[in-house]
Formats: structure tokens, C-alpha cells, sequence
């Protein structure tokens, strides 16, 4: 039985489990304090950043997911055009960006709690042989990974330690949020100043803003609303995307959080996003994390775990090992939105380079399948949405309609140390994911972009 809003306030700062199922959400629970405990790490995170920025001319930070959606959102939000994302396996994308750099002037960042993340591993390899020097590098992960490991031998001037009672999603306010934003120029007190405030405001029973939040998502949920449209918001919706999908699209239930789509609808509920200064950021993090951890217990499921995830990455590991893999069409997507039912959404799962005018062609699409089914429509880029949505597309509600996108890759670009390049990488995680989806009963179709007409 889901406890009273004040009485499930005090729960969950009390860390009880049996607030969501009782099994390990207590480990889990280190981001209620991260604000204030990382306060006292401000100073020494402008001292890095302001030795960074007499050395180098760019910044390129390789994570995936929980290491790399925080960072995008504070670089969008603070915009500086010498700060670079690298979350994508194509081919192009990466040559692209190296051919931007100065290489002998550019610190890259290799974030991964786990620490094998492999396209951040494989990142880290490719750029490692065309920047050997350890004091262009740094890492962010949790303590004892073999990323640490890899980073002390390779002698890399800055190793921040993660927390491990925090889980990526989780972790905006962590090293893996905090060191990005340092470099970006943020001011990091101000930021968490603002977190705190946000955290101590999450005490209270009443005027709660992580509370009321939380509660409107899950009594929306039980309503049968379950599509979650919030703004864009610089980047913020991407954000919000993995925290909500990651945290409750398993056991059959879910919330589809759907970033810039219309709130207006029997199954949807709109929220708006408090950012009227980039510094309110700090806030927000923390808003949206102390409420997806009271939505999941109207769900009943654990917001912690991520059961799910680890399908693609078996099959992409299956699909490897196998071989090339050619990815061809199946069905279309006029077939795909005929079967769409009220209450379904249709999500674009684009394997292409992240461009802007591939981005205009997927909005065409995403205008397609909204006019022919009346639905959310959501989209992402593979292998990005593997880290976030991935987990809802496959444990959540079965009513998702899955169009994937692929393209020519070009030539292959070898990775270092590996017996495949990120060509027949990204092949292979498009069609993995593509068979776990299947495997699910999911209703899927793939289309190559440059056959659309």
C-alpha cells in the first residue's frame, strides 16, 4: 500500500526500501545527499577547469547515458561551442568531430561508472592513439572499475571517482554532471547551491516541489495518462527521458516521458520545467529525481534497477560475434502506424548521423506517424536511446510502435584493439536491439533514410 505524501517524505529520507518493493533501493539512495556532500569538492573543480582552460582550445567528453545527457544538457543550457558530446558509434559523426580538433590542444573526458560502457571504452581507445598523453585526459567512474585502472596506467592527469551508491541516471549532481559543468565555466556553488536548496525543500510534507511533482506523474499514471510531455528545455527533455523511462518502464507499467510533444490527450499529462535562469538547473535535477522516486511507488517497482537493459547489449555482443550483418528493410512505416491502437506511442529509433538535416528528415517523419495514428510520437538516436529509453521500450508497457531508421555507415573506422570497427558496431547494436525488441512481441519495422522518398 503506497504511503501518505508526508508520511512518504520521511520514508524515503529514511532511506526504507519498502517504500517501492523492499529489495535493494536502500544502496541506491546516495543521490539525496550528493548536493551538499559535493559542495566541498567546488574549489577543486575550478582549479581543474581552470588549469584545462590555459591548455587546451576544446573539450570532448565520451560517455553514454547517465555520463553524457547531464553534460549535453549543461552544454546546451551554458553553450559553449568548444565543449563536444561524443555519445554516437557512426562512423562519420566520430571522423567529423576529429577532424574539428586540434588534437594536441583538446582534453578528453572518459566518463563510465561502470567503467565498461563499451562505446565509451572503444571511444576512449580510438582518440587515446591519436592523443597518447595522459595529461590530456581524465576520467569519471566509480571506484575499483577497470576504467580507473586503465587511467592510472595510462597516467591520465585527472581520475574523479564516482558515487557508488548513485546509479547513472541519478548522478547529474555528481562528478559526472559537476566536473563537465566546471569545464563549461559554471560556477559549481552557485549550482549546487541551488540543489541544496531544492533537497531541503524536499523535506517538508507540505509545498513539497518534488512531492507535488512526484504525485501528479503517479496519480496521472493510475488515471491512464502515462505520457509524460514536458518541454525541450535545452536539452533538459533528453534528461528527463532517461530518468523517467530508465526508473519505471519495467514489470509491463511505465511512464513515456514525451519531450515536446502536445500534453493535450485522454493518455497524457503536461508538465512544465522551472528553468528561467540555466543556474536553476541545480534545482531541477534534483525536482525530477525526488519525483520519479515518488512516481514509482505507485507503480510498485524498484526505480533503481534497469532488469532490461542488458538485452541489447547480449545481442549486440551475439550479433558481433557472429559477423557482418546486413540491415535490411522490414515492413514500412505505413504498415507499422496501421496498427496502431488509442493509447500506443510510436517511437523513431534512428541509427543515422546526428546532423541537422538528418534531423529534418526525422521530423518529417515524426509528422507522418503523428497525422497517421493521433499519437505521441517520440524519437531518439541509436545507440544513445539504448541507454536511456531502452529500458521501457522493452520492460514497459506494450504499447510501443518501433520504427527504426539505418543509413549507409561509409567506410569503416577501426577501434583499436578490437576485432570490428564502429561500422559494424553500430550495425550490430541496430540489429540487436531490433531482435530484443522482437523477441518482446514489440510491433517493429525498420526503413533505410536514404530510400524514403
Amino acid at each position: 500500500m503506497r504511503a501518505a505524501g508526508g508520511e512518504l517524505v520521511a520514508r524515503i529520507w529514511a532511506r526504507d526500501p519498502t517504500v517501492w518493493t523492499g529489495t535493494d533501493e536502500a544502496r541506491w539512495l546516495g543521490w539525496l545527499d550528493e548536493p551538499e556532500r559535493r559542495r566541498a569538492d567546488a574549489e577543486a573543480l575550478l582549479r581543474l577547469a581552470n588549469d584545462a582552460a590555459s591548455r587546451v582550445e576544446a573539450v570532448v567528453l565520451l560517455g553514454m547515458g547517465g555520463s553524457s545527457l547531464a553534460p549535453e544538457v549543461l552544454r546546451r543550457s551554458f553553450g559553449d561551442g568548444r565543449f563536444h558530446v561524443l555519445d554516437t558509434t557512426h562512423p562519420r559523426a566520430i571522423r567529423a568531430l576529429e577532424s574539428s580538433l586540434d588534437l594536441e590542444r583538446t582534453l578528453f573526458v572518459s566518463a563510465s561508472k561502470s567503467g565498461g560502457t563499451l562505446e565509451t571504452r572503444s571511444h576512449t581507445e580510438y582518440f587515446w592513439r591519436l592523443a597518447p598523453r595522459g595529461e590530456q585526459w581524465a576520467a569519471i567512474t566509480d571506484p575499483g572499475s577497470e576504467l580507473e585502472l586503465l587511467a592510472r596506467e595510462r597516467g591520465f592527469g585527472t581520475i574523479l571517482a564516482g558515487e557508488p551508491t548513485i546509479g547513472g541516471r541519478y548522478s547529474a549532481l555528481s562528478p559526472f554532471g559537476l566536473l563537465p559543468a566546471a569545464l563549461l565555466g559554471v560556477d559549481i556553488e552557485a549550482l549546487l547551491l541551488r540543489a541544496c536548496e531544492m533537497a531541503e525543500a524536499c523535506h517538508f510534507d507540505d509545498g513539497n516541489p518534488g512531492l507535488e511533482l512526484g504525485l501528479a506523474l503517479g496519480e496521472g499514471w493510475r488515471e491512464g495518462r502515462d505520457k509524460i510531455c514536458v518541454p525541450e528545455g535545452n536539452g533538459f527533455g533528453l534528461w528527463v527521458e532517461q530518468l523517467l523511462a530508465e526508473s519505471t518502464g519495467k514489470q509491463g507499467k511505465g511512464l513515456v516521458p514525451a519531450p515536446g510533444e502536445s500534453g493535450e490527450g485522454p493518455d497524457r499529462q503536461s508538465h512544465e520545467l522551472r528553468l528561467a535562469d540555466p543556474y536553476e538547473l541545480g534545482q531541477e535535477f534534483f525536482r525530477w529525481e525526488f519525483a520519479t522516486a515518488v512516481a514509482a511507488t505507485f507503480l510498485e517497482i524498484n526505480p533503481f534497477d534497469q532488469p532490461d537493459v542488458q538485452a541489447a547489449k547480449d545481442r549486440t555482443k551475439e550479433v558481433l560475434a557472429a559477423g557482418e550483418v546486413e540491415l535490411e528493410p522490414e515492413s514500412s512505416p505505413a504498415e507499422l502506424f496501421a496498427r496502431a491502437q488509442p493509447g500506443d506511442y510510436v517511437c523513431i529509433q534512428a541509427f543515422v548521423q546526428p546532423s541537422e538535416v538528418r534531423g529534418s528528415q526525422l521530423a518529417a517523419l515524426a509528422d507522418e506517424a503523428r497525422a497517421q495514428t493521433g499519437c505521441v510520437v517520440t524519437h531518439g538516436y541509436g545507440p544513445r536511446y539504448l541507454h536511456s529509453t531502452g529500458q521501457l521500450h522493452k520492460g514497459g508497457p506494450n504499447t510501443g510502435l518501433f520504427l527504426q531508421v539505418v543509413e549507409d555507415y561509409g567506410p569503416e573506422l577501426p577501434i583499436p584493439g578490437r576485432d570490428f570497427g564502429f561500422a559494424r558496431l553500430i550495425r550490430a547494436q541496430a540489429a540487436g536491439d531490433f531482435e530484443s525488441l522482437r523477441e518482446r512481441g514489440r510491433r517493429v519495422a525498420r526503413v533505410a533514410l536514404e530510400e524514403r522518398p
